[in-house]
């Protein structure tokens, strides 16, 4: 894992850049680079008591289980997110979600370590939709009742930690 990508600092080019906590900082001009978390939406689509899961097609955790969702794009809102990435993923729109809760996570992707603040939302159907799944991303997709989930075979820590806190209530 790529723990330091810079060597030199982008405003003078001195190599006094240095990583603490959060933030780069250069002992030479001062500039300062902040280490953001990055923003990605997640939901749960629940049908008859059971919870849509999808396989994950492509690493990170490919093969796992995981939620519709991603990062949110630039002049985005979780919502907007949410509801494209559903519909880019699963083919359905769907526009009512109801804020679960938020979680941060770690997300391995190319060599590059992502620190995330992961949202969840929670949307429940009366009807069961029919799929157009994004194979790119998707392998499948599966039912399951609360009894059927196996918390180990999700892909994410905050997405194991939303299904759990939503499985309490």
């Amino acid at each position: 894992m790529q723990t330091n990508p810079f060597s030199f600092c982008p405003s003078c080019k001195s190599d006094a850049f240095t990583l603490s906590d959060n933030r780069y900082h250069c002992d030479h001009c001062n500039f300062t680079f902040f280490l953001n978390a990055a923003t990605a939406a997640a939901g749960i689509i629940i049908h008859d008591g059971q919870l849509l899961f999808t396989v994950r097609a492509k690493n990170p955790a490919k093969g796992k289980l995981g939620l519709p969702g991603g990062f949110v794009d630039m002049n985005e809102s979780l919502e907007q997110a949410i509801q494209r990435e559903t519909e880019e993923e699963l083919g359905i729109t769907i526009t009512q979600w109801q804020y679960l809760m938020s979680s941060p996570n770690i997300y391995d992707y190319a060599n590059v370590r992502y620190h995330t603040c992961d949202a969840f939302f929670v949307t429940h159907l009366p009807n069961k939709p029919v799929f157009s799944l994004q194979e790119a991303e998707i392998a499948g997709v599966t039912w399951l009742k609360p009894e059927q989930i196996n918390l180990n075979d999700i892909a994410f820590d905050s997405m194991r930690q939303a299904v759990k806190k939503l499985l309490a209530k």
